[in-house]
């Protein structure tokens, strides 16, 4: 086994010899220098899994020399040694993203609990949380067995995202893969449930019904608006749960969370349906019948979300609702920046609408692109990238600015996505809907077995466009395609982000609002 290398520094090196000798009696390998520059050229030369830094030495400070091994490694720990405790120096020196710092004279006990938190963090926290997940794994197992109520699916889907998390953080594959077959099994048995009760729950007067997308407003929404507080309605798009987790988690001391809740999108679980249904207040086919200059059919190449603002301009005189509001769609930095200009404008109204558009981007880039598929590849890595983007978004500075204002903010999505590995053939004619999870048409030929057929699209208040058309939905990781020319588009599109069908991570969205600290 490679023993564990550290390099120290410090310009009384030769008074370190004791604790050199110490490390080195326990395994460890140990390089000395005492000053800033050689220090720098060590850490070019050799892979160092630790570096003691003492911050008081002439020449190059120990807070220097730290900001120039940064600009080479960002990931090597590193414990600054001092002899004094001012606040100033401790905080330069925490901003500087320190592992840990220890107060002069050291003692060889204080070293060896240092090395063993820093060193074996990761597999104490392996072992922690891998022990901790095969104690609900047997509970995780029996709730998706016996899983009856839309209720009993969000407790289960909250506690597979949070287990999601947990595992990122341990070094065990083998923990990972079997929360994946679990999250299967979940998919699986979910998609019956909702192949069972989806008719049954677009009766409102149903008692088992959940919060569906055209009762997000009259639900979540217009109860929160307060006359004396203005309320920021932030919408965005392709939003999972799992990613309002992360996003979440940066508000941190900002913001608290005062209310947090999932609600069901309703079938497709596609932008066209399910955000028009939101705004409007009402179900596909509702829209497309009493107003259809603002329903386009899916064979048409027009947006498909052009008309939000009247929609729910529609859905505000149908209520009898008198509020002062505003809508703005932010699809880049530009217009993410312009919006922030406005701010002290819109904090006169009594409701503001803001839909972004950067997570279903991504989904779409990272299938059309090549680079995006590889800073995404799996579901840690396109959270990271949500995240990464949502750091450094108009988004975050907008609620940076927020956060000295008395508002409150609402968060909520229009549908997710889910990272598709099966593909399953679909024979349509030249007007069947191209979307991979769901498809739309009169002449379609596939297995039922593999797929969710609504033969009569009116009980489902979908429009058609033709007599005979029906919908047919994917469930849990599969993806439709046709099959002219399979193998190659099969091969193209498996590992994609895609939206429109069955799934937890697609249906389950998070609703949620908080308010400045």
């Amino acid at each position: 086994m490679r023993k564990i290398k550290i390099l120290w520094t410090d310009d009384e090196v030769e008074a370190l010899k004791p604790h050199i000798l110490f490390l080195q009696e326990k395994g460890f390998e140990i390089d000395t220098c005492s000053n800033g520059n050689d220090t720098i050229d060590l850490v070019r030369q050799n892979s160092y899994d630790l570096i003691f830094l003492d911050e008081n030495m002439p020449g190059l400070s120990g807070i220097e020399t730290l900001k120039l091994i940064r600009e080479i490694r960002t990931d090597i720990p590193v414990v600054m040694i001092t002899k004094s405790e001012e606040e100033e120096i401790m905080e330069a020196a925490i901003g500087s993203e320190i592992a840990d710092y220890l107060i002069k004279p050291v003692k060889p006990k204080q070293i060896i609990l240092v090395l063993k938190k820093i060193l074996d963090q990761k597999r104490l926290i392996t072992e922690k949380t891998t022990t901790d997940y095969r104690q609900e794994f047997n509970r995780i197992g029996n709730m998706i067995s016996s899983a009856g109520t839309c209720s009993d699916w969000i407790e289960l889907y909250r506690k597979l995202v949070f287990w999601e998390s947990e595992l990122e953080k341990s070094s065990d594959p083998g923990m990972n893969q079997i929360l994946k077959m679990q999250e299967n099994e979940a998919n699986n048995s979910f998609a019956k449930f909702v192949m069972k009760n989806y008719l049954f729950w677009l009766d409102q007067r149903n008692p088992q019904s959940p919060l569906l997308s055209p009762s997000l407003f009259s639900e979540k929404i217009f109860p929160g608006i307060d006359k004396n507080r203005p309320l920021f309605f932030i919408l965005m798009d392709n939003l999972r749960y799992d990613h309002w987790k992360t996003i979440s988690a940066e508000l941190s001391g900002m913001y608290r969370i005062i209310e947090e809740d999932i609600y069901f999108s309703i079938l497709p679980t596609a932008t066209q349906y399910s955000r028009n249904s939101i705004f409007a207040g009402l179900m596909p086919s509702q829209i497309a019948g009493s107003m259809p200059q603002f329903w386009i059919d899916d064979d048409d190449d027009a947006g498909k979300n052009n008309f939000e603002e009247d929609l729910f301009r529609s859905q505000m005189a149908r209520k009898g609702l008198k509020y002062k509001w505003s809508y703005s769609k932010i699809s880049n930095s530009n217009e993410g920046k312009r919006i922030n200009e406005k701010i002290v404008q819109m904090l006169d109204n009594d409701l503001n609408i803001l839909v972004y558009n950067f997570v279903d981007i991504l989904s779409h880039a990272r299938t059309d692109i090549s680079l995006i598929r590889d800073l995404a590849e799996d579901e840690p890595a396109y959270r990271s990238l949500v995240r990464s983007w949502f750091l450094h978004s108009s988004l975050f500075e907008m609620l940076k600015i927020l956060s000295s204002h008395r508002v409150k903010i609402i968060f909520s999505t229009d549908h997710g996505t889910i990272q598709v590995q099966n593909p399953v053939k679909v024979v349509g004619d030249k007007k069947t809907s191209t979307n991979l999870r769901y498809k739309m048409g009169r002449n379609l030929d596939y297995n039922p077995t593999e797929v969710f057929e609504l033969i009569n699209p009116e009980k489902a208040m979908l429009p058609k466009s033709n007599i005979s058309s029906r919908y047919i939905f994917a469930t849990n990781k599969d993806f439709l395609i046709f099959p002219n020319n399979y193998n190659y588009y099969a091969g193209y599109f498996k590992n994609t982000f895609q939206h429109g069908g069955i799934s937890l991570q697609e249906m389950l969205l998070p609703v949620a609002a908080i308010e400045p600290v």
